[in-house]
Parts: C-alpha cells; sequence; structure tokens
C-alpha cells in the first residue's frame, strides 16, 4: 500500500512529468520562465489549485452528473484560483505583477482539468491529493529549472543574485519567446533521452498514447495496438459525415413533400380553369345552333 502510494506521488515528478513527458501547459511553461523566482510562484499556485481541486473533485466524484462534469470541474477548479489569486495578492504582490494574466488562467490549464478528470474523478480522496502534489512538484520543479536556466543565460543572474553578469555578457533573447522554445526544446530531448536510457517510450507524437484523455476517450489507440493513433477530434469526423447526409436526405424528402403539395393545390385550379373553358365553348356552340335553328324556322 505504501509503495502504491509512493508511486502515485513520484509518478508526476518524473515518469509521467506534465511539461516534459506529458507536453501539457506549455503556455505559461513559456510565457513565466523569464526567471526562477517567476517559475516558483507559478508552480506553487498550480500546485495549490491541484491539490484542493483534486481533493474537491474526489469527494464530489459520485454526486457530479457525467454529462456536466467538465463545467463542474471548471467551477470547482475556479474557487480554488481566485482564492490563491486573492493570497497572492495580499502577500506577494511582486510574483502577482510578474504573473499577470496567467495567475487567473490558471483555471483553464490542461495539467489541472486533466487530473481531475483522469484521477481525481475515479479515485479516493488521499490517492487524488497524491496525484495532485505529485504533478504540482513535477511542474514546479520543471519551471523553476526552465526558468534558472533562461534567467542564468539571460540576464546573467538567478534568483535576482549576479552570477555570470559581469564577465559574460548576457544574451537577452534567452529573455524572449525563441529562448523559451529553445530551452523547452533542450529540456525534452534530455527527458527524451533519459527516458530512452532507461527503455521507456519518448514522446514522438502527440497522439493518444500522450494524451491525457486517453483513458475517457472511446476512440483512443494505445500502446501496443497495430491501428494507427487517431485523435478523437479526427475519429467523429465519420459521424459528422453521415449527419450531413442525414440532414441531406432530410432536406430532400421535405423538398418533395412541398412540391407534392404544391400540386395538389395547383390541380383544382387547373381543372377549375379547364371546366369554365369547356363550359364556355359549349355555350357558345348551343348559341350558334339555337340562331340558325331560328333562322330556318323564319324562312
Amino acid at each position: 500500500m505504501k509503495s502504491k502510494k509512493l508511486s502515485i506521488l513520484t509518478n508526476g515528478i518524473i515518469k509521467e512529468n506534465p511539461v516534459l513527458r506529458l507536453v501539457l501547459g506549455t503556455c505559461p511553461t513559456l510565457a513565466v520562465t523569464t526567471a526562477a523566482a517567476n517559475g516558483i510562484g507559478m508552480g506553487i499556485a498550480a500546485t495549490i489549485v491541484l491539490v484542493c481541486s483534486n481533493a474537491a473533485i474526489s469527494l464530489l466524484r459520485n454526486f457530479i452528473p457525467d454529462k456536466v462534469r467538465i463545467p463542474a470541474f471548471i467551477t470547482v477548479i475556479a474557487g480554488f484560483v481566485s482564492v490563491v489569486q486573492m493570497l497572492v495578492k495580499a502577500f506577494a504582490p511582486a510574483i502577482d505583477e510578474s504573473l499577470g494574466i496567467f495567475l487567473p488562467l490558471i483555471v483553464v490549464n490542461c495539467i489541472i482539468l486533466a487530473r481531475a478528470e483522469m484521477f481525481a474523478s475515479k479515485n479516493p480522496v488521499l490517492p487524488s491529493i497524491l496525484d495532485g502534489l505529485g504533478m504540482g512538484i513535477g511542474f514546479t520543479a520543471t519551471l523553476t529549472l526552465m526558468g534558472a536556466i533562461r534567467e542564468l543565460l539571460g540576464a546573467g543572474t538567478i534568483f535576482g543574485m549576479t552570477v555570470t553578469a559581469e564577465f559574460i555578457d548576457p544574451m537577452i533573447i534567452f529573455l524572449l519567446p525563441p529562448g523559451g522554445f529553445f530551452v523547452f526544446g533542450i529540456l525534452v530531448a534530455a527527458s527524451n533521452a533519459l527516458a530512452r536510457r532507461q527503455g521507456k517510450p519518448v514522446v514522438e507524437h502527440l497522439g493518444c498514447a500522450n494524451c491525457p484523455s486517453r483513458s475517457a476517450c472511446h476512440n483512443a489507440v494505445l500502446d501496443g495496438e497495430e491501428k494507427p493513433v487517431e485523435c478523437a477530434a479526427k475519429a467523429t469526423e465519420e459521424p459528422k459525415q453521415e449527419k450531413v447526409e442525414e440532414i441531406k436526405e432530410t432536406t430532400q424528402e421535405e423538398a418533395s413533400e412541398e412540391a407534392q403539395e404544391k400540386i395538389v393545390e395547383e390541380a383544382p385550379q387547373e381543372v377549375a380553369e379547364e371546366n369554365e373553358e369547356t363550359s364556355e365553348t359549349v355555350e357558345e356552340t348551343v348559341v350558334e345552333e339555337t340562331d340558325e335553328k331560328v333562322g330556318g324556322s323564319n324562312e
């Protein structure tokens, strides 16, 4: 039992690191890691929300209807994010200013929503808390490492303390988006090399094998299967095509019914017009014959 709980805790730190292994949360990862302190601030905030939301969703998992579970999860997450944001503004205004809009955007952080969907909604409270804590530690460690590298190379400092700025000119590009992508790519490559050395699968694609919702998707193709990896969005193309065909058939049927109704409505009018023409012709014939008879009698 203890080994299982320890495995849940350490799973998100190395084996399924949300940033380097699952490639989740890349937007805040690239945006806020211009300094190591920013990485720690974002990581701690996300960890608190992860642990609290996992615990709450695990407690409510038997009461949340399946059809509205995603809106319910987001509502729970938004409540904890609001609390964390107010605490950061009150006690760490510098961090709040540095993180900016990315602090409230934790609400839609795919790491938190993925753990709620994949783990917390299917497991008891304690394992859910351990899962959130492990994922939060892995997220925080990655952001801090990435922020330290970019800050050291881009500003010559770490946590604001001068390290190399006095004898090496800082490379400002590492504080810009291109530098963020470069460092992120290097860390993912290092993670893949470590995984390959340990005999684990590397991150080669972003298909079902690395999708956090693969367990809940009935169209997912997991490792070891011979079918090509397909995304659930691609798998829904066939139902959409069928629906389009159904709509076309329905439209054609409605058009044919309208045409038939129109014919039925116009038919009596045409018959009435023909009757009128026939009656006029008969009247004219009768008048002519009457005139002829009258003329003959007079003679």
